[in-house]
């Protein structure tokens, strides 16, 4: 039977074991799970990248919105003042004082032996702080908006030349309170009052005797 001899045993024992070396293979291993980690990070980087992208762009369309919002809530607050200001208007000319009216219901006043001799309009706007609504144990007590206040009072001097000067004022006074406008218009309690007393009896150009009287006429308080 033949002898087979390998020289190269020892050297291929060698290979084998350098082979076979673990630290090689650690190596190895280490080199591959580096490169793992350098595209599993690299792929975490791309994502945040993408996520950043996704995260402005939806920035973007909120502040979008909330300025669209914010356009919103100040033209509500433009459209509700324009309206308030339309209601005020509209208020103010269904109430304004008609000058013409009240002329008109002047001219259906005659009293023998009295002259009207001069009229006044006054008419006077104040305004009034509003109050901010309240809570109390009770619950809510809500608040007054300011409003302006218009005051209006009618002066009428007037001379009293009948036969006996002084007792056609209240006569005249009546005819105030019995004349259809100015019961419409006038305050209901104190409407029409003699403003001062009657003066002195005085004697005209003519020698006929007069008393000078003033009346006052008072419109209620219109809230505008």
């Amino acid at each position: 039977m033949p002898i087979h001899i390998n020289l190269l045993a020892e050297a291929q024992a060698a290979e084998e074991l350098r082979r076979r070396d673990p630290v090689k293979r650690a190596i190895f291993a280490g080199v591959f799970l580096a490169v793992l980690m350098l595209v599993w990070s690299s792929s975490l980087t791309l994502g945040a990248m993408l996520a950043k992208k996704d995260l402005s762009l939806v920035q973007m369309q909120i502040q979008s919105r909330t300025n669209a919002y914010e356009q919103v809530k100040v033209n509500i607050r433009k459209v509700a003042d324009v309206q308030r200001k339309l209601n005020a208007l509209q208020q103010l000319n269904t109430g304004r004082f008609l000058e013409g009216n009240l002329l008109n219901a002047l001219q259906q006043i005659s009293l023998s032996g009295v002259q009207l001799t001069r009229m006044r309009v006054d008419q006077n706007y104040s305004f009034k702080e509003g109050s901010p609504g309240q809570t109390n144990q009770f619950g809510v007590i809500a608040g007054r908006p300011a409003a302006d206040l218009e005051r209006i009072v009618l002066t009428m001097d007037a001379k009293d030349y009948s036969d006996s000067p002084g007792d056609q004022i209240n006569k005249f006074k009546d005819a105030f309170t019995s004349q259809s406008y100015f019961q419409a218009v006038l305050d209901k309690t104190n409407g029409v009052r003699l403003a001062s007393s009657p003066s002195a009896s005085q004697a005209g150009p003519d020698g006929k005797a007069f008393v000078l009287f003033t009346l006052e006429c008072l419109y209620p308080v219109q809230t505008r």
